[in-house]
């Protein structure tokens, strides 16, 4: 089991890599359809994407967080 310190990072490895997931396939298909090469578009645009969502993720993250507290009673 992995500790509890780790919680915070962990969910932002988690949320960016699902989120990029989704994204990106929904994005491929729309903006190029389902064919042969569908695949290694989506991975070409998920290998860019990725690492862009988690750092977007680490920075974003703890912002929206004390924002959402402010907000929040």
């Amino acid at each position: 089991m992995i500790p509890k310190k780790y919680s915070n990072f962990l969910f932002i490895l988690v949320m960016g890599f699902s989120m990029s997931l989704i994204m990106t396939l929904i994005i491929t298909y729309i903006n190029t359809g389902i064919d042969n090469g569908y695949i290694d578009r989506f991975l070409k645009a998920w290998v860019i994407g990725l690492p862009i969502a988690i750092a977007a993720a680490f920075i974003v993250g703890p912002i929206a967080k004390k924002f959402v507290d402010k907000i929040t009673e």
